[in-house]
């Protein structure tokens, strides 16, 4: 992260989504449908999907993480994210931004990922 694009002190890492567009609901349920091949839990309830922004021209951009770094889907699953958002009525462009900063962890997992994934 460069001296550009640190977040201030007290600015969340992680920008919060848009989640009061009418399509927020549906590219939730969408991203919902895209599951890491090597854990059975989709990657929003993973925690994965870091931000889901949509603008007044109904243009998606997600930010996402992978579990790891050397994870042999990365450079498949942002085009899966972006194939899953797409078909959306309404969306019109998707665009989807691979992340390392911050880190995936298993806190960022939902409570039903890690019932089903017995850590609960």
């Amino acid at each position: 992260m460069t001296a550009e694009t640190a977040p201030m002190e007290g600015e969340p890492m992680i920008r919060p989504s848009t989640t009061d567009h009418p399509l927020y609901d549906s590219v939730v349920e969408a991203c919902r449908t895209v599951y890491d091949p090597e854990i059975p839990v989709n990657i929003y309830d993973l925690g994965l999907v870091y931000t889901i922004d949509i603008n007044p021209e109904a243009e998606v951009r997600v930010t996402m993480t992978l579990t790891a770094p050397g994870c042999p889907v990365a450079g498949d699953m942002p085009g899966w994210v972006a194939e899953a958002i797409e078909p959306l009525p309404g969306v019109k462009q998707v665009d989807v931004d691979l992340t390392w900063d911050p880190p995936w962890g298993m806190e960022m997992m939902s409570d039903e990922a890690r019932l089903e994934l017995g850590f609960m």
